[in-house]
């Protein structure tokens, strides 16, 4: 299969949308302080999670919504992290295979999903008091708090179409 620059032209009789990468504005340079306020809030919201549950909860946000740049930044922190490729591989099918995630993880997981999507404009009891289960009153708040930053930066991103910068 011919995987040159333009491999994916045919795409659109498959019923998939193809967005040339080309970036709108560099947002970093339009809006220095708000750059720079995203990534203390990233920082800190994050502070206290397992490094590993931090960085699924960001590709799986990421593949929701269709991140190009943050899949690539975290998919290699999350090898840095020590996640293995097969884990990162079957993550948009996680509620679908058994025993390649903690219940913790899947919890955290399904918390993101709900957080991202927010369906019906809630996130339900029953998948917020599974993620209690599992996480302390602090964790929990961090929990969310990295969701929402994620979300944050991929909106950023895929409305300026930021390209990945090749880190994965």
């Amino acid at each position: 299969m011919n995987r040159g620059p333009d491999w994916y032209n045919g795409a659109e009789q498959y019923g998939r949308s193809v967005v040339r990468m080309t970036q709108r504005s560099r947002y970093v340079r339009q809006a220095p302080d708000v750059h720079r306020a995203m990534l203390a809030f990233s920082q800190v919201s994050s502070e206290g999670l397992d490094p590993v549950v931090a960085e699924l909860v960001k590709i799986r946000a990421s593949q929701i919504n269709r991140c190009a740049f943050c899949l690539d930044m975290h998919i290699a922190d999350a090898r840095k992290a020590g996640e293995t490729d097969q884990r990162i591989f079957l993550l948009s099918a996680w509620e679908e295979v058994e025993g390649v995630y903690t219940d913790k993880e899947r919890a955290a997981l399904a918390l993101t999903e709900a957080v991202t999507l927010l369906t019906d404009g809630f996130v339900p009891d029953e998948v917020y008091e599974r993620a209690a289960a599992h996480f302390d009153e602090r964790e929990l708040a961090r929990l969310v708090s990295a969701i929402v930053a994620i979300n944050a930066w991929n909106r950023f991103n895929v409305t300026f179409r930021t390209p990945p910068a090749g880190r994965s």
